[in-house]
């Protein structure tokens, strides 16, 4: 998902009548509120351990594809066939099934539509579909295959198994043929585009999946209603895409037939940029739709792909690439391949032409900081989709230029991470991967060409206070029910923005990074909750930290940070200063107090958060020389402070 663009715009838009509004609220500030011992109290179970680790007893099902499918250009249709292995590691013997059907949504009366504001929205359909064609489902149990007895209600199929699956590894095969027509807006999350040199498909969501059922809630079966993305298992994939033969098709995994799809220049080319820090180009701009491309001049050719140990594949196809590719270098000194396919239209290097060199700098610079990248090759693929991300494989508007291309790139290559590495549960927790990929993002645009894209996060008095106006929910909020603006608000930025604060003022970045990584560790190819992120970054920090996630993930409540008064002991400035802060509203943080003496003399006093603990005041003395002539509490305007006025006390004020 993405484009950070206009949700930036429409924050500033909105920022000064907020802040107004927001003048007029009085919260009473209460330290037994925040600073709750029965916050995270629950014990941990033998799936899901106090720690925030992984039990000793945990488990995942698993759902391995095999698919085959076939695009027809003529009627825009894709016909398959998608044989899914599942596997039950779960304890409880299961008679029943749920597989997502999310192209469904595309349908006139799907619950999707029938739930889109009447001026629409970017994940309402802009066209309509009859969704899946289901033309046979069948079980295999053993030797026996059998005609399911299944229920289609909106983007979710129940199959009712004619024996249970046993619990701790039985498998069982279900075998569906299906067909759809694409959709050309398809929720900005697949379709197609026309171009001079032909049409660019991307295509997601293409085949029967199974919904995850974990630990938690049993089955996950929550309606695909747009905004909320997606949960999925973990499996390894083998699929087979058959299109016209003068066509180009990208995918997750590694391409297993080169030598029947490609040309001997083409392989060379590729071997080439394997080996190279440069771009290099496979498909020329003046090689574009030419029969020198391609190892047959008609009919249809069959591209077959891999992908193991992932929660989905995407795909994307058109005879209007140029593709161009260089390698990644990892830490471990593996290797994959970048690689971009783009119209001819977008080629400038202020356009497209720099892509591949976008994917190459964030691939290494998230594995080198968090966790490898874990994939043979990452494509990224322009066309109609603004941006989405899958596993290997992203969407990126076609018309990005500049920071706004490295911004979209950048950010839906970071969800490598979050979700397909750690698979959380993007339906119900958008914040878990648009928010901890906004705040990676930071630190790939900090390392990309020397800061070229400055990150607009960093450093940011006038963003940070926004993000805990009244105006917006809790960043825990089932997402399909937000917004698209206050979406981008609890889902990106105000996590985002809060790790950030708790990576550099609170925790220090090195306490930080061993915590943050430990969690991605404890949890690749696994379902974590926000309890068991919460609890990780707890116990691996060392640090107590309910009080945060309380106030900044559970809450809606707002910063106010003030300086009350300043006092000389015996009316003498050179005995020292006793200065008395004040907590104003919900919300607490640490505090950073300046103080400026009118002998030119100056100093910083840091005041851990627990200050809070015993009430709204606290008074601290400091070891003054001369008459003071300023205080400021948070004078680099890190916390999100909702009312800076009272922020400063000067001695000329207090005179006045």
């Amino acid at each position: 998902m993405k484009l950070l663009n206009a949700l930036i715009t429409v924050l500033f838009c909105v920022f000064i009548f907020s802040l107004s509004i927001h003048a007029q609220e009085k919260d009473t500030y209460n330290p037994r509120e925040v600073f709750d011992p029965n916050f995270l109290s629950s014990p941990g179970t033998i799936y899901r351990s106090g720690s925030g680790a992984p039990g000793p007893a945990y488990w995942k099902n698993e759902a391995d594809y095999n698919i085959e499918a076939a695009l027809d250009t003529a009627s825009k249709t894709i016909s398959g066939t998608v044989e899914i292995t599942y596997t039950n590691n779960s304890p409880d013997k299961l008679t029943y099934l749920w597989l997502q059907l999310d192209q469904n949504i595309f349908k006139k009366d799907s619950r999707g539509t029938l739930t889109t504001p009447v001026g629409g929205d970017r994940y309402g359909g802009r066209s309509f579909t009859d969704g899946y064609e289901l033309h046979s489902v069948q079980i295999v149990q053993g030797e026996k295959t059998s005609d399911a007895d299944y229920l289609v209600t909106d983007t979710r199929m129940q199959i009712v198994l004619p024996q249970p699956m046993n619990p701790k590894g039985s498998k069982l095969q279900i075998i569906i043929k299906y067909s759809y027509t694409v959709p050309e807006f398809g929720a900005d999350r697949t379709g197609y585009l026309p171009t001079k040199n032909g049409t660019i498909y991307e295509i997601a969501q293409w085949y029967p999946r199974m919904e995850v059922y974990d630990d938690i809630i049993g089955w996950n079966t929550l309606p695909y209603l747009g905004a909320g993305e997606f949960y999925l298992d973990y499996g390894n994939f083998d699929y087979k895409i058959t299109v016209p033969s003068n066509m180009i098709v990208v995918g997750s995994g590694k391409l297993q037939n080169p030598a029947e799809v490609l040309t001997k220049e083409e392989m060379k080319r590729l071997d080439e940029a394997s080996k190279s820090d440069s771009t290099i180009y496979i498909i020329r701009p003046d090689e574009v739709n030419t029969k020198e491309t391609r190892p047959v001049n008609s009919g249809m050719l069959t591209w077959h792909f891999k992908m193991e140990n992932s929660r989905d594949v995407s795909w994307a196809c058109s005879q209007a690439f140029i593709w161009d590719a260089a390698r990644v270098n990892l830490p471990s000194g593996r290797t994959a391949l970048a690689m971009s396919v783009y119209p001819a239209e977008v080629k400038a290097d202020s356009a497209w032409g720099r892509s591949t060199e976008y994917v190459k700098s964030t691939l290494e610079t998230n594995s080198k900081m968090w966790y490898e990248y874990p994939y043979p090759v990452a494509v990224n693929v322009a066309g109609v989709v603004n941006g989405m991300e899958y596993p290997g494989i992203v969407f990126c508007g076609w018309k990005a230029t500049k920071g706004r291309l490295w911004n979209v790139t950048t950010h839906e290559f970071g969800h490598t991470w979050f979700p397909m590495i750690v698979g959380s549960d993007e339906r119900e927790y958008a914040w878990m991967d648009e928010g901890f990929n906004t705040f990676i993002n930071i630190y790939s645009s900090l390392a990309f060409n020397k800061g070229e894209y400055r990150p607009f996060l960093i450093n940011s008095p006038r963003i940070a206070p926004f993000l805990t106006m009244h105006i917006t929910e809790p960043i825990l909020t089932y997402p399909d029910v937000l917004p698209n603006r206050e979406l981008g608000l609890d889902a990106y930025f105000k996590p985002a923005y809060g790790l950030y604060m708790l990576r550099n003022f609170i925790l220090t970045p090195k306490r930080f990074d061993f915590a943050f990584r430990t969690y991605i560790e404890r949890w690749a190819y696994k379902h974590p909750t926000p309890k068991d992120f919460f609890r990780t970054m707890n116990d691996a920090s060392g640090e107590d930290l309910n009080w945060f996630w309380k106030e900044w993930f559970y809450k809606d409540w707002t910063l106010d940070q003030a300086v009350k008064d300043v006092k000389y002991i015996d009316n003498d400035p050179a005995k020292g200063a006793l200065i008395t802060i004040e907590n104003k509203h919900r919300m607490v943080m640490p505090a950073v107090v300046e103080i400026k003496e009118s002998n030119h003399k100056s100093g910083v006093v840091k005041l851990p958060v627990e200050i809070w603990q015993r009430g709204g005041d606290w008074t601290f003395k400091y070891n003054s020389t001369s008459m003071i002539d300023s205080v400021v509490i948070d004078p680099d305007h890190t916390f999100p402070d909702a009312d800076p006025a009272n922020n400063t006390w000067t001695s000329g004020a207090q005179k006045k």
